[in-house]
């Protein structure tokens, strides 16, 4: 009996260019609380919910955190975000690998730790129509990656049991994700993460980017 798989794709640096401009607007927002961090400290972190990056951030400063001060720190980032929208582009083969889905009756569904005022940005230079697929983001779910709600939840949007679902991410966050709700996990390297950070943390393969995982999509049960 063939299993139909469904695809469970996050955002940010899976499908869009985009984790450089995150990194640089939490920066920003940081630096306007007068708080120094390492921008590598800052990347190694995209792809948490940003409550539990800033927690972990500021944690790592040693300073007090306050419901105010993470506030501010989000709608900063936000602000710093959107102004440098025009510069995120789909990844290659992005637009091409969800078509590619489509047109084989293959499912997916888009789960991202990035909050609505954000990922709508991200889903227009991608080009998907929100009201046509299952796009769950931060505001919609308790817990964002590494906990699985996100992933859960498109699941559900599509009608399918999680462990017929390959999730495909950037970071380790997606990878520890998919293995805590018994998903198939396949990493990409176009965020950044290196190929045994993310097979440590439970991608069974790991591509370049979509239009590599396009290729070779047979590999992890993209067919009808």
């Amino acid at each position: 009996m063939h299993i139909q798989s469904v695809f469970l794709f996050d955002l940010d640096g899976t499908l869009v260019d985009s984790v450089y401009q995150h990194v640089m607007a939490w920066m920003e927002a940081l630096d306007s609380e007068g708080i120094e961090l390492s921008v590598w400290r800052i990347h190694r972190k995209i792809g948490m919910s940003g409550g539990l990056f800033t927690d972990q951030l500021l944690r790592e400063t040693g300073l007090e955190i306050t419901p105010e001060l993470l506030s501010r720190l989000r709608a900063r980032h936000t602000e710093a975000y959107k102004r440098n929208i025009a510069s995120v582009k789909p990844l290659p083969g992005a637009r091409e690998l969800l078509a590619s889905l489509t047109a084989g009756g293959i499912p997916w569904a888009i789960a991202t730790s990035g909050r609505i005022e954000t990922a709508a940005a991200n889903l227009d230079a991608l080009g998907v129509d929100a009201s046509k697929v299952p796009v769950v983001t931060r505001d919609q779910v308790r817990y964002a990656k590494p906990d699985p709600d996100l992933f859960l939840t498109a699941a559900e949007r599509l009608g399918a049991p999680i462990e017929n679902a390959v999730v495909v991410g950037d970071s380790i966050w997606d990878m520890l994700a998919a293995r805590r709700c018994r998903a198939l996990g396949v990493g990409l390297l176009s965020g950044g993460y290196g190929q045994d950070e993310l097979e440590r943390s439970g991608a069974v393969r790991v591509y370049e980017d979509p239009r590599d995982l396009l290729k070779h999509l047979d590999e992890v049960g993209g067919r009808r």
